[in-house]
């Protein structure tokens, strides 16, 4: 049954290494949103399957999103996304990849290298925080994104994500067993596990902070700082730097950047 009600709906679509995650919005509205796994052989057939049994859920069934915006990290999803997103809407969708309109400069050596979440993200934050700003994305890779008082890309950090360092340790280190990532109540850990479990928490804690710090004093001024990902909240509660959390702001950046490019 089509839902009458609604307002034109927008599907927003992040595709990381890890997670995929999608938003539906109902104007500037985040109505449904969901958080899959990033599978690089996934065909098309399947992924029309998985995308139409989350908009069922949403009562979307059969009435979907006319507008569909992806970034995506990993080209080998970008054709059976194509295909699939098409197959849905019946539409092309609209990718984030050079030549979009952002409404930000990028003041990058070689633009076309900046991954596509972290110039969303980046749009994101200026809207919602001014310049000078920072995000930091908690993903596989952790990202530290830059943005200038003029609302300009300047740049930034990436390092290993938590899971990945967590997971060198493992695999190098016979003796030592894998742990919850989780936030200890001391930093001085009375057991193998809560030793690691410290270690990983507020090591990774002062990486960030610490490379927020040099941000800070690199660019002169002292920026906003806003955190996303699947592990935002986990460290954005620890951390003296990042003021606020918000797991779905890529999302918000690419409907703002679906906004900047509607007609054309």
């Amino acid at each position: 049954m089509v839902n009458a009600s609604a307002a034109p709906a927008l599907l927003a679509v992040d595709v990381g290494n890890t997670n995929t995650v999608l938003g539906l919005f109902e104007g500037a509205r985040l109505a449904s949103h969901w958080r899959l796994t990033s599978r690089r052989d996934a065909t098309s057939e399947e992924i029309v399957l998985s995308v139409r049994g989350l908009l069922s859920s949403a009562g979307r069934e059969t009435d979907p999103p006319r507008d569909v915006i992806v970034a995506s990290v990993v080209p080998s999803l970008r054709f059976p996304l194509r295909q699939a997103l098409r197959q849905i809407t019946g539409r092309e969708p609209v990718f984030v990849e050079p030549g979009i309109r952002t409404g930000m400069p990028i003041l990058y050596d070689a633009p076309q290298e900046v991954g596509a979440d972290r110039i969303v993200n980046a749009v994101a934050a200026y809207e919602r925080l001014g310049g000078p700003c920072v995000v930091v994305d908690f993903g596989t890779a952790t990202t530290f994104d830059v943005v200038t008082a003029k609302g300009e890309y300047a740049g930034g950090v990436i390092v290993p994500g938590i899971s990945i360092s967590a997971e060198a340790l493992f695999e190098r280190a016979a003796r030592l067993w894998r742990v919850e990532i989780r936030r200890p109540e001391k930093v001085v850990g009375k057991t193998t596990a809560g030793s690691i479990q410290s270690g990983l928490y507020f090591g990774y804690l002062s990486l960030v902070d610490g490379v927020i710090e040099r941000i800070s004093r690199e660019i002169g001024a002292r920026p906003r700082v806003i955190a996303t990902g699947g592990l935002a909240e986990l460290f954005g509660g620890g951390s003296e730097r990042i003021e606020e959390v918000d797991p779905l702001l890529t999302l918000t950046g690419l409907r703002l950047i679906h906004e900047r490019n509607r007609g054309g």
